[in-house]
């Protein structure tokens, strides 16, 4: 560098570091959206908790009338549950177009792309109704292995 230019100085970089500088910004998004999404699941299971409980309060005499007459748990535990797993089912089929229509578009950008298959939304879809079946259904078996007779003393 001396012999060709002599009056510039060497300024050298290595390639590696060039590379991790350029996707600097997406490593720091991608770690806010993953803490972001952690705490979004998180307080929408805090809400859904909160739902279940609510409706299994106010479904607690029809629970206690289906236990008298002979429903399992495994029953109980179904009619609480298929609403939720309803309305789950219905987000899911709203956000996962919107999700492929917005990634496709972002994934545009690069010169270099993977594309989006569908097992991924698949398994998001799963793991979000096995989150909301888990969070449902603590307190769903709860009212569930209740005693009937008391919620059925009350009235």
């Amino acid at each position: 560098m001396k012999r060709l230019i002599p009056s510039a100085p060497f300024d050298y970089q290595f390639a590696d570091e060039d590379y991790a500088l350029k996707f600097a910004s997406e490593v720091r998004m991608s770690k806010l959206a993953g803490f972001f999404a952690a705490l979004a699941i998180f307080i929408s299971c805090l809400g859904l908790f909160g739902l279940a409980s609510f409706t299994a309060e106010q479904r607690t005499k029809e629970v206690g009338i289906r236990k008298v007459l002979g429903a399992s748990v495994f029953n109980v535990w179904r009619l609480l549950s298929k609403e939720f797993v309803l309305l789950v089912t219905i987000s899911l089929l709203i956000a996962m177009p919107l999700a492929y229509y917005f990634m496709h578009h972002w994934l545009m950008n690069y010169q270099y792309r993977v594309g989006i298959s569908g097992w991924i939304f698949a398994a998001s879809g799963m793991g979000a109704l096995v989150i909301s079946l888990v969070t449902v259904s603590f307190r769903a078996i709860r009212a569930a292995v209740a005693n009937p007779v008391r919620s059925l003393r009350t009235e």
